[in-house]
């Protein structure tokens, strides 16, 4: 495998700043995870603690194998969290996936941060980047408006997994989405 410094670098863009996870952002973590249409978005089932969620932000940036990063506006107040995971170096490929939380949903700041963080796994190493082949994200079908923007950067459909998420008494499809780096660059012109 490949060496690689999984400390968490800063990405900055125009209305979100990437930064590492840090003990102080348990709260605005907290408000993420346990919000109950975030949950259902992104078919959560698992079930945290405040507890677990503040030890987790306290050693987010030290974990190996993946980055975490708060996504924050101006003033460092933060308005959800990305992460690359999965990260395979030997195939290069990894995962990516968003969480924005209540009240900053439908504003730019996860099509900024998914942008951000694509850039960030496409770039060879030299550049600063993983120099990663693929990224893959997963979207459940009851989350369209996810979906479009996903494709809209670039993903492309790769398969569905009928009925693999259940919410309250209905099942819901996960769409399996991906984006290769030869698409990256050409997606990547049509961002500006």
């Amino acid at each position: 495998m490949p060496e690689v410094d999984w400390a968490v670098p800063t990405l900055p863009g125009e209305m979100v700043t990437l930064r590492p996870i840090e003990a102080a952002d348990a709260d605005d973590l907290w408000l993420g995870v346990s919000d109950p249409e975030g949950r259902r978005q992104t078919g959560e089932t698992d079930v945290r603690t405040r507890e677990e969620v503040a030890e987790w932000a306290a050693t987010a940036a030290e974990l190996e194998g993946r980055y975490d990063w708060a996504m924050c506006t101006e003033g460092r107040r933060m308005v959800g969290e990305i992460a690359l995971e999965h990260i395979d170096l030997t195939s290069r490929r990894a995962d990516v996936r968003l969480l924005t939380n209540p009240g900053h949903r439908g504003r730019g700041y996860g099509r900024e941060a998914i942008m951000l963080v694509l850039g960030f796994a496409f770039e060879t190493p030299d550049a600063g980047g993983l120099g990663l082949h693929r990224v893959g994200l997963e979207v459940l079908s009851l989350n369209p408006r996810a979906a479009a923007l996903y494709q809209s950067l670039g993903f492309v459909v790769e398969g569905r997994v009928r009925e693999a998420y259940l919410d309250s008494e209905r099942y819901y499809d996960s769409i399996r989405m991906g984006m290769l780096e030869d698409e990256y660059a050409g997606a990547r012109a049509s961002w500006r």
